[in-house]
């Protein structure tokens, strides 16, 4: 009887080009640090011209991506990694897709049933062809204000505002072009902000305990995600059974409306009467000291090495069980 063959050495890819590269590179320093310490063989690699000739050096080599934004969530480097036959923890390409951009999540979570913004996507273009008052004289119509205004593709919050009055929304709607073609507007929700990450174990998709996010400026920005005391977080959140079940199964549900497997960090805004609307979900959530996930598995009393380790190894299994 044949042996399953082992995996080879464990390469945690971070960095990039993206707008997000040093928190990557914070993330992939911390994932490898963490699967050191369980004695696993890592190799650290940037993404570059390069990084096909090491894959193809290593003897079944599992790829953690840990590239926040770009290429890492919108299923390219998956793509590559397809390719090259090279197993890796995380979402397919086409899933990664779907949640990456806003304006095809969005309609995706509200045909599934579940809650969330009234929204509008607009391309760069529009605003240049219709005109720019007008198109936004049209939003505050229809969405009222205060308005969230954010890239369709991105993360950590780079380019995001939130607006208060018809004054301010021309600004914000430069800011989110900055970061690409395709903007999203959406109704501000008031609420209480929490983080809900979900991970695959033993075959089951699992909702760790709620984070709760208090800025201490009031808005979760990117200075507010990654500078340390500048946000308190508490975990588990501050909500009563029956939210906090039902921000878990919001998160569950995204993760199984999207395809994803593995990991996910769902954002939603939990209204004051109780009632999860969905915001968005991460494909490759962050993994520094001051990012949310670590904190759910630490509540969660997982140990966060251990089930680094498990997720690699469950890539592996499933790389041989379909060979």
């Amino acid at each position: 009887m044949n042996e399953t063959p082992t995996h080879g050495p464990i390469v945690v890819l971070s960095g990039g080009l993206s707008h997000e590269r040093d928190v990557s590179l914070r993330s992939g320093r911390r994932v490898a640090q963490a699967l050191r310490d369980q004695g696993r063989d890592v190799v650290e690699s940037d993404i570059g011209a390069d990084l096909i000739e090491l894959l193809r050096s290593l003897d079944n080599p599992v790829a953690f991506p840990l590239l926040h934004g770009g290429v890492g969530e919108d299923g390219g480097l998956q793509q590559v990694l397809s390719l090259l036959d090279v197993p890796y923890v995380g979402s397919e390409p086409s899933a990664c897709r779907r949640s990456f951009n806003k304006a095809v999540g969005g309609p995706l979570i509200e045909r599934a049933g579940l809650s969330r913004p009234r929204m509008a996507a607009l391309p760069h273009d529009m605003f240049r062809e219709l005109g720019a008052q007008a198109i936004m004289a049209a939003l505050g119509e229809r969405l009222g204000f205060p308005l969230i205004v954010k890239p369709a593709r991105g993360g950590s919050a780079l380019g995001c505002s939130k607006v208060d009055a018809p004054a301010g929304l021309a600004a914000a709607m430069v800011q989110a072009y900055s970061y690409g073609e395709l903007a999203v507007v959406e109704e501000f929700i008031e609420g209480t902000e929490v983080a809900v990450t979900v991970v695959e174990l033993d075959g089951e998709q699992i909702a760790l305990p709620a984070v709760e996010i208090r800025p201490n400026s009031g808005i979760y920005d990117y200075t507010a995600r990654y500078t340390a005391g500048e946000t308190r977080f508490i975990v588990p959140a501050t909500l009563d059974a029956t939210a906090a079940k039902a921000c878990a199964d919001m998160a569950i549900g995204a993760h199984r409306v999207f395809g994803l497997r593995d990991l996910s960090r769902a954002d939603i805004i939990v209204r004051p009467d109780g009632t999860p609307v969905f915001i968005e979900t991460n494909v490759a959530p962050g993994m520094t000291e001051t990012s949310l996930m670590p904190q759910a598995v630490e509540a969660a009393g997982y140990d966060f090495g251990l089930l680094c380790a498990q997720l690699v190894d469950n890539a592996w299994a499933r790389h041989v069980t379909s060979a």
